[in-house]
C-alpha cells in the first residue's frame, strides 16, 4: 500500500508510503536484511498438527490494513489465533520465505506485489488456496489470475511533482523523462532505489517499458546515467524520498526534512490522499506521462507447507468487501474488487490520477529479467566512477 500519513513510518508498499508503503522493496538473498519487529513464531501450520491447526502465522510487513480490530473480528468470527511475524517490507517477505522454505512456520504471506511474486512462484513458495476470487476487478488480475495468489489491493506509481515549484516559472513541468537531465532539474529530484525499494523498482520497470527495452537499445542506461550525472538524489526508500527530500509532501511537518527535491516517486492516487488528510487542499500533482507508471498490485498467498485452510480463510475475510472497501483510507490503497473506488470526501478521488497509458511489462519478464536489468541500473549509475 501506499503511505503518506505524517504519524505513519516508512510501501514499500504496497505497497512503501507505509513502508510503502503503497504503499516500501531485491530477491538476492544475499542483499535483503530482515528486520524481525514482532513475536516469536509458534510452529504452526504443520502438516497433523492437530493442537494448532486453528492458528494462523502471518508474515508480512506494515500493512495498514492489518489493524488490530481486523486481526480481532477475524479471530472472534472464526477462532483462529493469528500470530504476526512483520519484517522489512515485500523484498523481505520474499527473502524469508525462500530463506525458511520447508520449514513450515508460516501459514501466509501478506504484501507481496507483483514485482516479486513470480520470484516466489518459481521458486514453489506458495500453495493454491481455496479462495472466491469473484468479484475482483480484472486490472487487479491483470498481473497474475492464479490460484496462487490474490490480489488485495493496488495502486499506479508514478512521479509527484510540487505545483508550487513546477509552476512554468520557477520549474517546468516535464513532457518528456529527458527534461528531467536538464539543467535546470539538477539535483532537484528524489527517486528510490530499485535495489531495496518497491516503489523504486516499479518506475524503473517503468522507465525500461518508457525507453522500449524489447527493442535492445541503450536508452534505458543512457538516462540513468544522465539523471546521475544532474546530481539525482537515489534513497533507500521510499519514506526518505518522499518525506525527507519531496518538498509537495507532508516531510515539511515530519523530522529530518530537508526539501530539497520537487519531484519524486510515489503513487499516481498520493495527491489525493494529501488533499484527503489536508481537508481538501494539495500542493503535490502527478506527472502522467505515457509509460511511465507502474501498477503495483499486492497478494495475499498460501505458503507451501504452512495450514493452507486458515490461510484461505483470512484471505476470503481480506478480499470480503466489508474489509476490502475499506483499503483506501486503511491502507491508502485502491480497494481490488468491482464498484469500488476512492472516497470523494476532502478532494481525495478529485485529485488522484488514473494514468492513461502505463508501462506493460509483464509479472513473467520481470522474473526473467529482474536481476539483469538491476546489474544494468547499477552500472548505469555507476558510470565513469
Amino acid at each position: 500500500m501506499a503511505t503518506h500519513r505524517p504519524d505513519l513510518g516508512n510501501a514499500s508498499g504496497g505497497s512503501e508510503m507505509r513502508n510503502t508503503n503503497k504503499n516500501e522493496k531485491s530477491p538476492k538473498i544475499a542483499n535483503m536484511v530482515i528486520v524481525i519487529l514482532l513475536l516469536t513464531i509458534p510452529l504452526s501450520g504443520c502438516v497433523g498438527d492437530t493442537e494448532n491447526d486453528r492458528e494462523l502465522v502471518i508474515v508480512t510487513y506494515d500493512v495498514y490494513a492489518l489493524t488490530d480490530e481486523v486481526i480481532e473480528e477475524f479471530e472472534n468470527e472464526t477462532g483462529i489465533s493469528v500470530t504476526i511475524l512483520k519484517l522489512n517490507d515485500a523484498g523481505s517477505i520474499l527473502d524469508y520465505l525462500i530463506q525458511h522454505q520447508g520449514r513450515e512456520d508460516v501459514d501466509l504471506a501478506i504484501g507481496m506485489d507483483n514485482n516479486f511474486l513470480g520470484t516466489a512462484i518459481e521458486f514453489d513458495l506458495l500453495a493454491e488456496s481455496d479462495v472466491n476470487q469473484v468479484g475482483i476487478r480484472n486490472d487487479a488480475l491483470g498481473p497474475y489470475s492464479g490460484p496462487l495468489a490474490t490480489p488485495f489491493d493496488m495502486g499506479y506509481v508514478c512521479l509527484n511533482y510540487d505545483t508550487e515549484q513546477v509552476d512554468g516559472e520557477n520549474l517546468t513541468v516535464p513532457t518528456s523523462l529527458w527534461n528531467l537531465t536538464e539543467e535546470e532539474w539538477r539535483g532537484k529530484v528524489a527517486l528510490p532505489s530499485p535495489v531495496t525499494s518497491s516503489p523504486g523498482r516499479a518506475f524503473m520497470l517503468a522507465t525500461l517499458d518508457y525507453f522500449d527495452w524489447e527493442d535492445g537499445n541503450d536508452e534505458f542506461t543512457s538516462w540513468w546515467t544522465a539523471m546521475k550525472d544532474n546530481d539525482v538524489i537515489i534513497t533507500s526508500g521510499w519514506s526518505e524520498a518522499y518525506e525527507t527530500h519531496y518538498t509537495g509532501g507532508y516531510g515539511e511537518w515530519t523530522e529530518g526534512y530537508i526539501g530539497d527535491a520537487h519531484i519524486t516517486v510515489s503513487y499516481c492516487h498520493s495527491p489525493g490522499v494529501e488533499s484527503w488528510y489536508n481537508e481538501n487542499w494539495t500542493k503535490s500533482a502527478s506527472l502522467d506521462l505515457p509509460k511511465t507508471s507502474f501498477l503495483q498490485v499486492e497478494y495475499a498467498a498460501a505458503v507451501n507447507g504452512g495450514n493452507i485452510e486458515t490461510a484461505s480463510e483470512f484471505i476470503n475475510y481480506l478480499i470480503s468487501p466489508e474489509v476490502n472497501s475499506l483499503m483506501p483510507t486503511e491502507n491508502l490503497m485502491y480497494s481490488v474488487l468491482e464498484g469500488q473506488d476512492l472516497p470523494e470526501e476532502n478532494g481525495y478521488l478529485l485529485n488522484s490520477v488514473i494514468p492513461q497509458q502505463p508501462s506493460q511489462i509483464s509479472m513473467n519478464d520481470i522474473s526473467e529479467n529482474i536481476e539483469l536489468w538491476l546489474e544494468e541500473w547499477n552500472s548505469a549509475m555507476t558510470s565513469g566512477e
